[in-house]
């Protein structure tokens, strides 16, 4: 049974991979005796199959013994790592597993983190102009730029996508700071954050600025600790990096302001906000894939909001604006669009 186990494991997320899924979700419906399972492609949830509740005990207990979680405890909500390598042997990636007791039975979320990004830069943006905008950003020396939008919005592949370019552009010391570790680099230093192990983004980061970097890459900003290194960070002549949870590039601003950052530390060290969401873009009629639109906040425009002033609609051009061009242009269906407002 446990070769049946690993086997269905092993085809479920070689599976995952063939459809491009993101995640793949575990639900289980635990009065009707079975488990379902989605994988999420191209932003969109997909019923794939049904498993019994009792092979799922199995499969669960399977995937938490991979990622060194403790298989008995079933009363917390855990976190682990799988370094999965795929059938060819040729290709490594990924997966990090997310339980959460619901129903009398943990429920389990597997995310996909390829090692090969599927896209270059100038694919993942749908205007050329933001992508152009950004790389100004990138030739700062010091201060903060911020990627924020909610959970699958593409904050960290873009992020990461153009580290990457900054490090062709110019020779520099980058150190990261992760949880988990999403992209392996060549020529960086990438530091997994344990909190079991005792090593905080606060532990991970004080001991960066000792490591004489030239941009640091926190992998998101959580709390309010995390927040005030980062701009203490930006402030002592570091470029930072990082990622944010806020719906808008000016909700990203009061996001800032509730975790503690002053008026004046925004002004001081934040360069821009970049807010991003992901839209389904038409290939011949069909949707192939998904190319993230940007509400960029910087110059003038992101003072005043800092300040708490208003800005007029010609000083931003919002995610309501770019899908109207994108419509227009043909990149998306105005459906689609309706969808993602």
């Amino acid at each position: 049974m446990a070769n049946d186990v690993a086997s269905f494991a092993k085809q479920l997320i070689n599976h995952s991979l063939n459809q491009k899924a993101t995640d793949i979700h575990f639900h289980p419906a635990v009065q009707k005796q079975h488990v379902q399972i989605y994988f999420r492609i191209l932003g969109k949830r997909k019923f794939v199959r049904d498993i019994s509740l009792s092979f799922y005990e199995m499969l669960l207990t399977y995937f938490k013994f991979e990622a060194n979680m403790d298989i008995g405890e079933t009363r917390k909500p855990q976190d682990g790592m799988i370094h999965w390598l795929v059938d060819d042997g040729n290709k490594m990636v990924d997966l990090r597993l997310s339980t959460l007791p619901a129903n009398l039975l943990e429920s389990l979320t597997i995310r996909i983190f390829p090692q090969e990004e599927p896209f270059k830069l100038h694919e993942l943006f749908l205007f050329p102009f933001q992508l152009k905008q950004m790389k100004k950003w990138l030739l700062k020396q010091n201060g903060l730029i911020l990627f924020t939008g909610p959970t699958g919005s593409g904050k960290s592949t873009m992020m990461y996508a153009l580290l990457e370019k900054m490090i062709d552009m110019k020779p520099v010391q980058v150190i990261t700071l992760e949880e988990p570790i999403e992209r392996k680099i060549d020529s960086i230093i990438q530091v997994e954050i344990n909190e079991r192990a005792g090593l905080t983004y606060q532990i991970g980061l004080k001991a960066a600025l000792r490591h004489d970097p030239d941009v640091i890459l926190i992998g998101e900003i959580r709390d309010e600790k995390t927040a005030k290194f980062a701009f203490r960070a930006a402030l002592t002549g570091h470029l930072v990096l990082s990622t944010l949870h806020a719906k808008d590039a000016i909700g990203t601003i009061e996001r800032l302001k509730d975790l503690g950052i002053s008026q004046q530390e925004l002004h001081q060290s934040l360069i821009a906000v970049a807010a991003l969401e992901l839209l389904p873009i038409i290939v011949k009629g069909e949707v192939t894939r998904r190319a993230a639109i940007v509400e960029m906040l910087e110059g003038r425009p992101l003072e005043k909001i800092i300040a708490g002033k208003t800005i007029s609609e010609n000083e931003i051009i919002t995610f309501q604006k770019l899908k109207e061009k994108a419509v227009c242009y043909g990149f998306v269906r105005e459906t689609n669009v309706k969808t993602h407002t």
